[in-house]
């Protein structure tokens, strides 16, 4: 089952045709990855500051389908497609009234603070994919 994440859309999103500009879209699928993984129970500070370790976008393939505009109310799917022991595959897509206007698969990557690949620690890997462990 997806994790569902709100978004409205704000005046600040939004460009001189009064439609949400097109990098905003990864904005909001940014906030909704960070929501999924906090709800999973995963400390993204602690895995820093304890492990060493951060997730970053390696790649993200995305659609735009039908424009979102001011005060629109959206909602971010985040589904997990896949994980292994350093990547995470991620369908997301921002819904409005069950319409989907943007759609997205983003691969994070698992690195140390030298930038380096780096395996997830079993405990995130488990929360992240109990499915796959």
């Amino acid at each position: 089952m997806p994790h569902a994440f709100p978004v409205r859309v704000y005046y600040e999103d939004t460009d001189a045709a009064g439609i949400v500009y097109y990098a905003n879209y990864l904005r909001f699928i940014e906030r909704a990855r960070t929501e999924w993984v906090r709800a999973l129970g995963v400390d993204q500070g602690r895995l820093r500051t304890e492990e060493g370790i951060v997730f970053a976008v390696r790649r993200v393939e995305a659609d735009y389908l039908r424009p979102a505009r001011l005060d629109d109310e959206l909602v971010v799917a985040t589904e997990l497609v896949a994980a292994t022991g350093a990547r995470i595959v991620l369908d997301q897509a921002v819904i409005r009234g069950g319409e989907r206007l943007f759609q997205a698969q983003v691969t994070l990557v698992c690195l140390t603070e030298h930038g380096t690949a780096a395996r997830l620690p079993a405990e995130v890997r488990r929360r992240i994919a109990p499915n796959l462990h």
